[in-house]
C-alpha cells in the first residue's frame, strides 16, 4: 500500500500527544505538517519540524486553509474533535476534495481507551448508522481477536495539568497570534484560573466527594443518577437541544419529581473535569427546592463514577460517554442529546416521568455486541494525557492511520495475522 503523501495536523489534546504522534507518522516517510493557532498550540508542537502559525482571525481560515492544502500537497487531516469552527471547516473543505480526515475523541468506552474515527465522530462518527444487527454480522464476518485486560494508567492529573498549561501559554506568550479568539465563550485567562485552582484543589475536593459518596451509599434509599457533562462540551453544544446545562437539570428535577416514588433519591454527578464556572450545586439546590424534593435531591462533584453508579436504580444523562457504563451494568439508561450509544436495543424512549417510576432495563446481549464491535473497531487502548497512555496509544495508531480501510470497514479485512490484542475491562474493572 503506498504511503500517503502529507498529513496535516490541526488543533489536538492539550499536551505533546500530537507532536509525538507526527514524529512516528514521520518516521514511515510521510510528510507532516501543523497548523498553531496560538502559544499553546506552538508549545506542545515544540521543535518538531513543519509547524505553519496562522496569526490571522477565523474569517481568514478558509482560504488560509486552501493554499495550505494546495501547497503542500495534503492528502489527510488530523484533529481533535470535529465541531469547533477550524475544525468543521477543515471537514467541509476535506470531503469536497476527498481528502481522508482522521478525527481523534475521549474514548465512547472510557476511561482506558480513546476513539480513532474517519469523517466525523460523536453525532457525525459513521457509528450512528449502523444498527445493532448490522454490527452482529460485521462481527460474525471477522477474525475476532480474544481481548485481554489492559493495563492500569491514570490520566486525571495530566489532564488537568496541561490544560492549565496551555491556558497560560494563550494568556502570557500570545502576542504572536493577534487573530486568536477561543472556540469557548469562557476568556482565556478565566479558563486558565479555573484549571490550576482545580489542580490545586483535587485532595481537598477528593476528600468532601469521598465524604458525601459515603453518606449517600450509607442513606439506605434507592437513588437514580443524573450525569452531568461540561457545558462547552462538543457533544453537549453540537449534539443537544439544551442551550446549557441548567435547562438539563431542570428537564431531570421536573421529571423525577412527577414520576419517581416518594422515598427515592435523585443524585447529580458532576463531570470529572468540572472547573466550578457555573454554580451547578446552587442551580441543583434552587430547582429542587422549588420542586419541594431538595431533601432528596444530591450534588456530587468529580471522582470515579464506579463507586457511586453500582447501586444506582438508573441514569439520565444529555448524551455522556458515561452513560455507557451504566449499560455495562445493565442500569436503565435516558438519554436525551444525539449519541453513538443511542440504539433502541439498550436506551430507554420512555418519558421521564414514566423511567423514574418504572425504567427499562436494556438488551444486555445487544449492548456486549454492540461494545465489543467498538473494542475491535474505534476504540485504541491508551490516553492522551499519561506518558504511559500515550505509549499504549502510538503503538497501534500508526499501522491504523497508515491503512486504506476505515476502522468500520477494516474489520471486514482481518485475518488470522497476530496483531496486538485489543482491551476489554471486565465487569468491575471499570472506573
Amino acid at each position: 500500500m503506498p504511503h500517503p503523501q502529507a498529513y496535516l495536523f490541526l488543533q489536538g489534546p492539550h499536551g505533546p500527544f500530537f507532536r509525538q504522534l507526527g514524529q512516528m507518522l514521520r518516521k514511515t516517510g510521510v510528510d507532516v505538517w501543523r497548523v498553531g493557532f496560538n502559544a499553546g498550540d506552538a508549545a506542545f508542537w515544540g521543535r518538531a519540524p513543519g509547524y505553519i502559525p496562522f496569526r490571522d482571525g477565523l474569517a481568514q481560515w478558509p482560504t488560509a486553509l486552501t493554499d495550505i492544502v494546495a501547497e503542500r500537497g495534503i492528502t489527510d487531516i488530523v484533529l481533535y474533535g470535529d465541531t469547533r469552527p477550524t475544525h468543521a471547516e477543515a471537514v467541509k473543505q476535506a470531503k469536497a476534495r476527498g481528502l481522508r480526515v482522521h478525527v481523534f475523541e475521549e474514548g465512547y468506552l472510557r476511561p482506558y481507551w480513546v476513539t480513532y474515527e474517519r469523517g466525523g465522530s460523536n453525532g457525525h462518527s459513521r457509528l450512528m448508522d449502523f444498527s445493532v444487527a448490522e454490527m452482529r454480522d460485521r462481527l460474525a464476518r471477522s477474525d475476532i481477536d480474544m481481548p485481554t485486560p489492559p493495563a492500569h494508567w491514570g490520566d486525571m492529573r495530566q489532564h488537568i495539568f496541561y490544560g492549565a498549561a496551555y491556558h497560560w501559554f494563550v494568556m502570557f506568550r500570545n502576542a504572536g497570534y493577534p487573530g486568536f479568539k477561543p472556540h469557548r465563550a469562557l476568556p482565556v485567562h478565566r479558563e486558565a484560573l479555573l484549571y490550576t485552582k482545580r489542580l490545586l484543589l483535587m485532595p481537598f475536593i477528593a476528600l468532601h466527594r469521598h465524604w458525601a459518596t459515603q453518606r449517600i451509599k450509607a442513606g439506605g434509599y434507592p437513588y437514580h443518577i443524573a450525569l452531568l457533562q461540561l457545558e462547552h462540551d462538543a457533544s453537549f453544544q453540537a449534539h443537544s437541544s439544551f442551550a446549557n446545562m441548567e435547562a438539563f437539570i431542570a428537564e431531570v428535577i421536573t421529571g423525577f419529581a412527577k414520576g419517581a416514588p416518594a422515598h427515592h433519591h435523585l443524585v447529580f454527578k458532576a463531570h470529572p473535569l468540572e472547573s466550578g464556572q457555573s454554580p451547578l450545586r446552587e442551580m441543583i439546590r434552587q430547582i429542587a427546592t422549588d420542586h419541594h424534593i431538595a431533601d432528596r435531591t444530591h450534588y456530587l462533584r468529580g471522582g470515579k463514577l464506579a463507586h457511586i453508579l453500582n447501586d444506582a436504580r438508573s441514569a439520565v444523562t444529555v448524551n455522556s460517554t458515561s452513560g455507557q457504563q451504566a449499560l455495562w451494568r445493565g442500569i436503565p439508561l435516558k438519554a436525551f442529546g444525539t449519541a453513538v450509544f443511542c440504539k433502541p436495543e439498550f436506551v430507554s424512549d420512555q418519558t421521564l416521568p414514566a423511567f423514574f417510576a418504572a425504567a427499562r432495563r436494556p438488551d444486555a446481549q445487544a449492548y456486549r455486541e454492540y461494545r465489543q464491535f467498538l473494542l475491535e473497531t474505534s476504540q485504541v487502548p491508551g490516553g492522551f494525557y499519561s506518558a504511559s497512555g500515550r505509549q499504549q496509544l502510538l503503538r497501534e495508531l500508526v499501522d491504523k492511520m497508515l491503512d486504506d480501510a476505515d476502522p468500520y470497514d477494516a474489520l471486514l479485512t482481518k485475518d488470522a495475522t497476530p496483531q496486538t490484542p485489543l482491551r476489554v475491562v471486565q465487569g468491575t474493572a471499570l472506573q
